[in-house]
């Protein structure tokens, strides 16, 4: 580590032929004196010289802007529920320029460049203010400031929750349609929620998170999906949900959650959400009516769906394949049965009975036309892998 006395020639010969700041003076030897505050050594640099004030060559005075751009991010960030920050910075790359020149010229090797100074500046002095800690690698909320357009931003670190959804009446879509003027991005229109409704399962869920914890776009993954007019019953349809930029990030939720039309089950916060949709089994209880009369010993044929895969062909080539592991059924009348199946998540009910480029479909087996006049899901379970 150098001594004071040795940094001293070569800053008073900067100072002499360039005017900085303290802070930028102070930068240039902090680190070889293992000292932390840029300012203080810059005066005491300073001290030894006798030198008229000027604007600082490097960044032409922007340190003295640091107690405006302190006080616009404690008012961004009021409201905020955060115990850890990080803050970026943009600056006019003249600034850099200058302060790359100085280095370079007087041969400062190891010294933190501009940027870097003002933000250790102003994340030293916000954590002072505010109590809170540094964060470089998993923050709750980031500023970035703009010196260019005295700009200051805020955004806080995602929110991952999970539960499970029973719908028990008929007419409700799974998910929203998306805001027209922004197709889901998020805009003025939409209030940054990129919907514009909350007239389905995910509208219902996203108003609730939105009413919670604030936030902007809730982005759902769903472990299988429903028809309008499809039940979903037993313990529910399981759920993930990332929620942008929320104002709270703490909330233990009721057990179960009612709607106007949905219920919502152990809804909680997770540390994140599967990478990959994880497998799933359904309980689906499908109502059939046939173009043929059929009878209880035909019905028996479908039995044999369990012993090899269903196999769906997509328009664009793709082609995939699905268990059923059960198969059940009860006769109601001469054209119409209930079918009962588990099966693997995935699975295209309606295609299915129709035969619609699955195969085998409940229309081949039967020798008849199918059609699918509605269908439930009594159970969904999740498959784990040990």
């Amino acid at each position: 580590m150098e001594s004071f006395k040795e940094i001293a020639p070569i800053a008073n010969e900067i100072i002499k032929k360039y005017y900085l700041c303290d802070f930028c003076l102070g930068r240039l030897f902090s680190k070889k004196l293992n000292l932390s505050s840029n300012k203080l050594l810059g005066k005491k640099i300073k001290q030894h010289i006798s030198i008229p004030s000027k604007n600082c060559y490097i960044c032409k005075d922007l340190f003295t802007a640091i107690p405006w751009y302190l006080k616009k991010m404690i008012e961004v960030s009021n409201g905020y529920e955060f115990s850890s920050f990080v803050v970026g910075t943009k600056i006019k790359p003249s600034i850099v320029d200058r302060d790359d020149y100085i280095r370079s010229k007087f041969k400062i090797r190891g010294a933190d460049g501009v940027k870097t100074g003002i933000t250790h500046e102003l994340s030293k002095q916000f954590s002072k203010k505010t109590k809170k800690n540094i964060d470089f690698l998993d923050p709750d909320i980031t500023f970035t400031l703009d010196f260019k357009d005295q700009s200051c931003q805020i955004r806080s670190k995602q929110l991952f929750l999970q539960g499970r959804y029973t719908k028990t009446k008929r007419g409700l879509s799974q998910k929203q349609k998306s805001c027209e003027n922004c197709f889901g991005k998020g805009c003025r229109v939409c209030n940054f929620h990129g919907l514009t409704d909350f007239t389905s399962v995910e509208g219902e869920i996203s108003k609730i998170l939105f009413d919670t914890f604030g936030g902007t776009i809730a982005k759902f993954t769903w472990i299988g999906g429903e028809d309008k007019s499809s039940l979903v019953l037993g313990s529910g349809r399981p759920f993930f949900v990332r929620l942008q930029n929320p104002i709270t990030r703490k909330k233990t939720f009721r057990k179960s959650i009612k709607t106007n039309s949905i219920v919502i089950h152990n809804f909680k916060i997770i540390s994140d959400i599967p990478k990959q949709s994880p497998a799933f089994a359904s309980l689906i209880e499908i109502s059939i009516t046939t173009e043929k009369a059929i009878n209880s010993s035909l019905l028996k044929k479908l039995k044999t769906l369990t012993s090899s895969p269903i196999v769906i062909y997509e328009n664009s080539g793709k082609r995939s394949e699905k268990k059923i592991f059960d198969v059940f059924f009860k006769k109601k009348s001469k054209n119409q049965f209930l079918l009962t199946i588990r099966a693997e998540g995935g699975l295209p009910v309606k295609r299915f009975v129709i035969g619609d480029n699955v195969v085998p479909g409940v229309s081949q087996i039967l020798d008849t036309c199918c059609n699918c006049e509605e269908f439930d899901f009594l159970e969904i379970q999740m498959i784990t892998n040990n």
